[in-house]
């Protein structure tokens, strides 16, 4: 995997407008053919050229899509993948020095190639997840506070 096959890729204001669009369409197509396992999709508004896509790949395109229009960055890297220390921190948005420490504190799961460390993208999306919720349970927890203390 080339640093360029994981690169985000970062929409512009045109892009945010049309991806909010898709999304709510995409969703609503979801919610309401939740019985279809194979979506057929038309493509350049001919009906006779359709592409037939797995569901779960409709539903990533969804989620996809709703980075997208909250104007965030998206870039798809399979689980399975490993990832280069730099690759690993570019993903999480820390310097490649931080993510070598949260390593060797055994926060996330690698393994040595020669001399060089591999991430695991699965591992690296666990320990974001844990992350993501350890720090929304501390902002609740200071919003409570704040609240007792009539700071709000």
């Amino acid at each position: 995997m080339s640093p360029a096959d994981h690169a985000p890729i970062r929409p512009d204001a045109t892009e945010v407008k049309a991806a909010g669009v898709a999304m709510r369409r995409v969703k609503r197509y979801l919610s309401t053919h939740a019985d279809e396992r194979d979506i057929r999709v038309v493509v350049g508004g001919d009906p006779d050229d359709t592409l037939s896509l797995p569901r779960g790949a409709v539903e990533l395109l969804a989620r996809i899509l709703a980075h997208m229009a909250a104007g965030q960055g998206v870039s798809v890297v399979p689980a399975h993948a490993e990832l280069t220390t730099q690759q690993a921190a570019d993903l999480l948005n820390v310097s490649r020095p931080y993510l070598i420490g949260l390593l060797d504190a055994g926060e996330i799961e690698y393994r040595k190639v020669g001399k060089h460390r591999r991430v695991r993208a699965a591992s690296l999306m666990d320990y974001k997840r844990k992350d993501d919720h350890q720090r929304r349970e501390v902002a609740d927890e200071l919003t409570e506070l704040n609240q007792d203390m009539g700071l709000y």
